[in-house]
């Protein structure tokens, strides 16, 4: 049911006449495709989506609405996205980080200090479906850019403001930022050691993916309703959120979480642990498990060992555990024991380097990396995650170059 279709249909359940739609970015839809044509056709193929967003958290998520098949415009300033510049490393002159955020959307480059581009901008937000912006709180007011402007001319608008700490807080939004602040640092690295930030902005993804999944509750609330909303996300609350278990450990019961290095705070083991030529992730998530891993180990006593046979027990005693565990450990390779736990249905890993993961993604047959674009201009990035039975998740447009698209996208909305 399309908006329209739906609005129509709860004035009548309540007793309202059904009213003409306004003129919106639904009833021009049409016309983008002659412009701007994506290949694919996604379950989003027909939502324009205006990204006024940079860096990480906002440009994440609209690559998730891109290649479920909306159609996304990338307005960068003359400088381009800060991401353009942040390398090594590098695929022939283009930064890799940019390039791993930013696949089937098209590009224009507006100054927002030209009064004629201005106009383009927000001719582009009036005719969005979805604007996503991550501009510092009330940074884009005084372009007439904000929440409030934008639905004045186009009110049934689904409008993602990504900020670093909500709304009303001005502090700059850095992941490393949050992953301080939020506490992560403090329960990330050795006991006796410096906190650590994660090896991604961790944080900055988490709140993309909660940018699109508010946008996609909204388009929901929109199809039942007829009407667009305010979708708010930020890293502070997405870190709350994300530190799941340890946050938690907080609020429930008071306790605050401390760094214990590579160990879980909950299970035992559950961590890499020294084999005869190297580390191996050794997990035992129930009591089960753990029964089996020490039959796997020649010491199945452990399991009817008072101290070891339950979860509760064994986090109290593993210090008592731990040396006997290394001493089993050491009779084989780390590859030996992945074989040989993994072929008794016993979780277990090797601690690969990111080449060494993708090689083991595609071993598995999950064909992490895809060939996006055509043409002259096809760049491997890595696969959307999602997988869909009766929709197609695109790779038809390559990370676009600096106002790519500027032209096309101008003439699109001269078209109205």
């Amino acid at each position: 049911m399309n908006g329209e279709t739906a609005a129509t249909q709860a004035a009548a359940d309540h007793g309202q006449e059904p009213q003409a739609p306004a003129d919106s970015a639904a009833d021009q839809r049409h016309t983008i495709d002659d412009f701007l044509p994506r290949a694919g056709n996604g379950p989003l193929s027909g939502q324009v989506v205006v990204d006024f967003s940079r860096v990480l958290a906002g440009p994440y998520s609209t690559m998730m609405l891109a290649d479920l098949g909306a159609t996304v415009i990338k307005v960068e300033g003359p400088n381009g996205d800060d991401t353009r510049n942040w390398s090594p490393p590098v695929r022939d002159e283009d930064a890799t980080y940019y390039l791993s955020i930013n696949r089937n959307k098209f590009d224009i480059v507006l100054d927002f200090s030209d009064a004629d581009d201005l106009k383009v901008a927000q001719k582009l937000a009036a005719r969005a479906d979805i604007v996503v912006e991550n501009f510092k709180p009330g940074g884009l007011k005084k372009f007439g850019l904000d929440y409030d402007s934008v639905k004045d001319t186009n009110a049934e608008v689904i409008y993602a403001s990504v900020t670093g700490f909500g709304a009303h807080n001005p502090l700059p939004g850095y992941d490393l930022l949050v992953q301080a602040m939020s506490g992560f640092m403090s329960v990330t690295g050795s006991p006796d050691g410096s906190p650590y930030r994660a090896g991604v902005a961790v944080f900055d993804v988490i709140t993309g993916l909660h940018t699109t999944i508010g946008i996609m509750a909204a388009i929901q609330h929109k199809n039942l309703t007829g009407e667009g909303q305010l979708v708010e996300t930020n890293l502070m609350s997405s870190a709350m959120s994300g530190l799941a278990n340890q946050s938690g450990a907080y609020a429930a019961a008071g306790v605050t979480p401390t760094r214990m290095g590579n160990a879980h705070p909950s299970l035992y083991p559950y961590q890499p642990m020294a084999t005869k030529d190297g580390e191996l992730i050794v997990a035992a998530a129930n009591d089960g498990q753990f029964a089996a891993l020490a039959t796997a180990l020649g010491r199945p006593d452990w399991a009817e060992d008072e101290r070891f046979a339950k979860a509760k027990t064994r986090n109290a005693h593993r210090d008592e555990l731990e040396p006997e565990l290394l001493e089993a450990l050491q009779a084989h390779t780390a590859q030996e024991w992945f074989d040989k736990l993994t072929a008794v249905g016993l979780p277990c890993a090797p601690i690969n380097s990111i080449s060494q993961g993708v090689e083991r993604a595609k071993d598995l047959g999950l064909e992490p990396i895809m060939d996006t674009g055509h043409g002259e201009r096809i760049i491997p990035t890595i696969r959307n995650p999602i997988r869909l039975a009766k929709s197609e998740v695109s790779y038809d447009l390559a990370p676009p170059e600096l106002g790519a698209d500027s032209d096309q996208v101008r003439a699109w909305l001269d078209s109205f």
